[in-house]
This record gives C-alpha cells, structure tokens and sequence, in this order.
C-alpha cells in the first residue's frame, strides 16, 4: 500500500473517532458508547500494554479502529527493518538469510491483512458472521506470523545482531496485534451470536459437495468440473478420465495445464505450472486455475504465493504423485483457495532428523482431499488461516500436526511412525498463543493408527495424542477411531506444568481401544466433553465451512456423525 493510503486510513480512523455511530433508529449501539481504556484493554492478553497505548477517552469502535492503524504503521516498519538487515546479508548466513526472508514474508502478509481489516472496519458497526469470521482469522494470523518469525530468528545460528536488533520490534508488534485482535472480538466479533451457540436442533450432520462422483475409474474417483469443451477434451486426454456430463456445473475451471516429467503436458515441473497461473482469481467470477499432475516423483521445492490464489492441483493418486525432498525449506502454500487432490507430500528426511515438515500451509480456505503426507517430526504444519482435510493419510513421530490454523481433520488416518530409541510419538503441537484467536485442531471421523514401522518393533514406544506448544493449545478428537498404541493418559506435558490450566483439549464420543477415558491426564484443561461442546469444533461451525467448501467441490460433513 503507498503511503498516501496509509495515511488516508489513518486520518479516517481520527475522524471516526470524533463520530459515535449509530444504528438506523437512532440508538448507540454499546459498542459506540465511550468507554474507559481499562474496560476496553481487559480482554486483551496484557491489559496494561494496552492502556498505555490507547488514547484516554473513546469507544469500542474507536479504540479498534485506532489499534488497527497503530498496528498497520508498526507492521510497515517492521517490513522495512526486515528489508535493510537482508540488504546487507552478505554478512549473514545462508540459514539466516532464510528466516529473514520468511520474516519478510509474514511481514508482507500481515500489512495486507491489516490493511483489509481496516478497509472492512472504518465503515461499519456490524458485521455478519462471515465477514466477522474472516477478519478474525486475518487478526489472529498476525500474532501467529509474528510468532514464527521469532522462532526461525532464534533457530538461526549465528546472526545475534539480527536477533537482537529485532527482538524489540517483534515484541512490541506481537503486543500490538494481540491488543488488535482483543478490541476487535470485543466490539465487533462478540456483538453478534457466537461460535457455537447453537441448538441441538440447528445441528443437524449432513454430507456436501460432488466433485468426486461414486463410480470409480482404476481405482480413482471421476471428477465433474465445468470447463469449455476444448479444456475438458485436454483434462480428459492427460488424465485418461472421462469426466461426467450429467453434473458439470459443480466446480468452476478458469484454466487447465499438466505437469508431465516426459514432456508430454505444458510443464515439466510443478512450479513453472504453478508460476504460470494468474494473480489474484477468486475461484467464483472465473473459477479455479487447475494443474494436472501426472504420476511421477517430483524433486522440487513448491511454493504457492501469495498472488496465485484459487489454484486447484490434481494429482493421479496417493504414492502416484509424489512431491518429495529431504530439505529443510518446505513446501509452503499461502495463496488462499488453494485445493489439492490424489498427491503425496513427504520429506524424507528420517527420524534422525530434528524435523521433517512436508507441507506448511497458511492459505485460507485451503482443502487437501485425499492427499498423504509423510515425515517423521513435524510433518504437517498447519501454519495458520481455514483448513480443511478429508480422507487424507498424516505420518509422523513428534508433533508431526502441528501449527495455529482454524483446522478441521474429516475422515484421516493418522499414523504413528517408529520414533527414535526413548522418544515417545505425540500427534499434535497445536499453537493458539492468545485466547482471542478463533484456531485449533478439530479432529473428526479420524482413526489413530500404528504405522508399519511401528507395529512391528515399536513395543515400548508410547504415543499421546497431543501436547501443548502454546499457552493457549487447544485442540479436539471427536467421534474417532483410536487404537491401542495410546497411551491410557492421552495427553503429554510439554514441559512441567506449561499451559496445564489454561489449553483446551477435549474428547467426545470415540471408540477403539485407546479412547477410554478414565485414566486420561486430570489436568484443568483437558475435558471430556458433551455433545454441544463437540458441535462447536465441526465444519459448520468452526471454520464456517459451508460458506466455502462447495465452492471447492469436495465432500465432506458439516455436523457430527
């Protein structure tokens, strides 16, 4: 954004704070109403921060407007600091130069994201569901990208002057987009009925989506897509699947291209496919750009950005189409729509290795259906935004699902892989730092299962089903099959007494020989939980998922089973 823009917000945030809103009868709504900064900063994660911030008289909206530009300022600032340390890298070493990019990076992303909240919020007092939701989910990405910008800093070796010169502003901007996303919840997001308050009756399951049909072709799945009639002839040449006329109106196709190793496609890697998609489609006016991938075992470091949005991947199959590596630079996805179909992830880095992240998604409203992805520590890392996957396979030995997105698991087998000698398996290391953020891991239809490698010499191996990277770690298995490889207490400290009283994990309805209950952990957060707190954590109700999973064409459940 040029800085007249930034300036223009900035002045309209003044002038909005001068102007109480009100509604069409004339009444100001509460949140309109001046209020003191101690009743304003009391929800936020450090109210004194918060005080010393915001100006000494204003409302709701106000303070929430004034925050998001504070907030804005800050993240160009910090953007332009990341950017002068990388001007002189020659200094730096190759691993540092990596995480200040990424830092870059999440920096670029959170100036966009403030600068959407901005726009949506300098112009009214009420918002619907969905368009709350979604600036939620901008708000509490923030704090995340911060977060992980610190991290890969502190895992860099070397570089203390880059540590240090940016330890600060990291700080600071952490603090000011935590008091953002706290205003926020409390003006805008919890005017309106919250996630969850439902009855039971509104919580009727019910199964959406057609993009794959029920007859099968080699094993596989047809897809009705609607394209043109030259792009469909391409798709079904390459794919050698005749696509089903009688329901081709379930997803739309802006473009087709294949990714072919024998050159026979338009590309012979998936990132020149992927680097040929146009920026910024919204996957409704003009559809998904939708990249075959034919069989093969793809060598390659692919990064979807932040521009190629509603991109669309279809592979030919679990251990068909493979995108592999032993890096340590991951594939990343952050272009939002992104959907991935019948592909294999893996890092084949062993269980020697500290971590082995296969995939890092941030993209929002992302799908993988019918995807594996294998590694052992840190496979998957649900980085941050919506997520959604279904009838996926997860591998893995420590936290390999872990990260801070809104996230629901539909119908997945998680397996367990043979860790290290006396290294226990933990499933998940979800995230949450800030208990305004909407996110978790929502576990639903899921089977826990030993791999292989771990069934067959994995004896004294214990496996828990989660541990607690953050504060706020929250993460749920509902209506899952769990197998005796979990140990009777569930659920591993993550050091001493971390985050005991203060995560949210819970438990509802699940079978199998480890799902017993009786002797799971006794700590203040961990619940089993009823059928009305479980309704909470599904598609319908956690990621807003019937907002936008038709739009992607997958099935899945909206509801419990």
């Amino acid at each position: 954004m040029a800085s007249t823009t930034f300036v223009a917000v900035l002045f309209l945030c003044s002038f909005l704070f001068l102007l109480a809103p009100t509604h069409s009868d004339g009444a100001v709504p509460p949140s309109a109403t001046p209020v003191d900064p101690s009743v304003a900063c009391n929800s936020s994660v450090d109210p004194k921060f918060c005080r010393s911030v915001l100006p000494r008289r204003g409302s709701l909206y106000d303070y929430g407007r004034f925050s998001l530009a504070k907030s804005l300022s800050d993240a160009r600032k910090f953007f332009d600091l990341v950017g002068r340390y990388l001007a002189g890298h020659s200094s730096l070493s190759p691993t540092a130069v990596l995480a200040l990019q990424d830092c870059q990076l999440l920096s670029s992303l959170n100036i966009d994201f403030l600068t959407s909240a901005g726009a949506a919020l300098n112009y009214t007092d009420t918002l619907l569901d969905p368009q709350a939701e979604k600036l939620q989910t901008l708000l509490s990405a923030l704090v995340t990208n911060q977060q992980t910008c610190s991290d890969g800093l502190q895992a860099t070796a070397g570089a203390w002057s880059v540590k240090n010169g940016l330890a600060v502003p990291i700080s600071n901007g952490t603090k000011l987009y935590g008091m953002s996303l706290a205003l926020f919840n409390k003006a805008w997001k919890n005017r309106g009925r919250s996630k969850g308050n439902h009855s039971a009756s509104e919580l009727i399951p019910h199964r959406r989506g057609l993009l794959f049909h029920e007859a099968k072709v080699d094993g596989d799945r047809r897809i009705p897509l609607r394209m043109s009639a030259p792009k469909r002839e391409l798709f079904e040449r390459w794919s050698g699947r005749r696509l089903l006329q009688t329901v081709t109106d379930t997803v739309l196709v802006y473009d087709v291209v294949a990714v072919s190793q024998d050159g026979t496609g338009n590309y012979t890697t998936i990132t020149d496919a992927v680097n040929s998609a146009p920026s910024n489609l919204d996957g409704t006016t003009n559809g998904y750009y939708l990249i075959y991938v034919a069989a093969g075992v793809y060598q390659e470091y692919v990064v979807v950005g932040k521009r190629k949005t509603y991109l669309m991947m279809i592979g030919e199959g679990i251990n068909r189409t493979v995108v592999t590596g032993s890096h340590n630079v991951v594939d990343a996805v952050v272009g939002q729509g992104f959907v991935a179909i019948n592909m294999t992830f893996q890092n084949t880095a062993g269980p020697a290795k500290a971590q082995a992240v296969a995939v890092r998604n941030g993209a929002d409203l992302s799908t993988f259906y019918l995807c594996s992805f294998e590694g052992y520590q840190d496979t998957l890392y649900t980085h941050s935004m919506r997520q959604f996957y279904r009838e996926c396979d997860i591998y893995g030995t420590v936290d390999y699902i872990f990260g801070n997105a809104a996230v629901v698991f539909q119908s997945c087998n998680v397996y367990s892989r043979l860790p290290r000698p006396r290294q226990s398996n933990t499933v998940t290391a979800q995230g949450r730092s800030d208990p305004n953020q909407n996110t978790g891991t929502s576990m639903l239809s899921c089977r826990f299962l030993a791999a292989d490698d771990l069934a067959a010499g994995g004896g004294s191996t214990r496996t828990y089903l989660g541990r607690p990277w953050r504060l706020y770690s929250r993460t749920v298995i509902a209506e899952s099959f769990v197998d005796a490889l979990v140990d009777p207490a569930g659920w591993l400290p993550w050091n001493g007494s971390f985050a005991l009283d203060t995560l949210y994990y819970g438990e509802f309805g699940n079978t199998g020989p480890g799902a017993g209950t009786a002797d799971r952990v006794t700590w203040p957060g961990f619940h089993v939980i009823s059928e009305g707190d479980a309704a909470n954590f599904t598609v319908s109700n956690f990621i807003l998922g019937d907002n936008w999973l038709p739009q992607a064409g997958v099935p899945y459940d909206s509801g419990l089973l």
